[in-house]
């Protein structure tokens, strides 16, 4: 996966609709040397449940040329709004055929309070190999969860059950906050690319920003595998 930090932003830089921080940009991860080598794409990460969580969040043939990186926070209504509307015609169309890869990048935004602990359920989740069934139901579920004043700890328990995780196994990686400097790196490393709010799409040298219309998605994948030749 294509290192955040050498992405250039400067191409394109489209703003629709997006959740938005309420400061300019996010903190600082709290371990900067743990961040400079652990996210999506960096060194892989020595412990093996983070480096099988790293992966697990990517998606497609291993062939494919043209990565799509989406920077997202499962709080993020407007993810959801982009998740329900097109994510699944761009898996049908694209990462289905064998034309891209997609890979989800946490961005979680300070003003959702359960953005970091969802995401940390997700990366658990996902070094079981089971992140994208958690990513959909941490999604379809938001409804449920997003609004509770304290963190959503029975419905991420039963999205864990519903996905066949083994929940011990899961439940002793959320409790470890291990993924967190996964999570700080991967927020770390889109704010570096260009990405100010959720969200955004990461394709090439092009920054995305907001709810995408699929005509648009469509036409930026596209130009971007024409450009990068044969998929194989």
């Amino acid at each position: 996966m294509p290192n955040l930090v050498n992405v250039t932003s400067a191409a394109a830089i489209l703003a629709i609709i997006a959740c938005s921080p309420s400061q300019s940009a996010p903190p600082p991860a709290n371990n900067s040397a743990t961040a400079q080598n652990t996210s999506a794409g960096a060194k892989a990460p020595e412990d093996p449940m983070v480096a099988a969580a790293d992966h697990g969040r990517i998606e497609g043939d291993a062939n494919a040329k043209t990565w799509l990186i989406v920077a997202s926070d499962f709080q993020c209504p407007f993810c959801k709004q982009w998740h329900d509307e097109s994510y699944k015609t761009i898996y049908d169309e694209y990462v289905r055929p064998g034309k891209i890869k997609v890979a989800y990048v946490n961005y979680p935004l300070q003003q959702h309070q359960h953005a970091v602990a969802t995401a940390e359920a997700a990366m658990c989740a996902s070094a079981q190999g089971k992140f994208w069934p958690y990513h959909e139901a941490l999604f379809a579920t938001q409804h449920q969860w997003d609004s509770l004043a304290a963190t959503p700890t029975a419905v991420l328990d039963s999205i864990a059950g519903a996905v066949g995780l083994d929940k011990t196994a899961w439940k002793q990686c959320v409790e470890s906050g291990k993924m967190k400097p996964l999570i700080d790196a991967d927020r770390d490393r889109a704010a570096s690319a260009g990405v100010q709010s959720t969200p955004s799409f990461i394709l090439g040298d092009r920054v995305m920003l907001g709810v995408q219309p699929i005509n648009v998605m469509r036409a930026a994948l596209d130009s971007e595998i024409a450009k990068n030749g044969a998929t194989h």
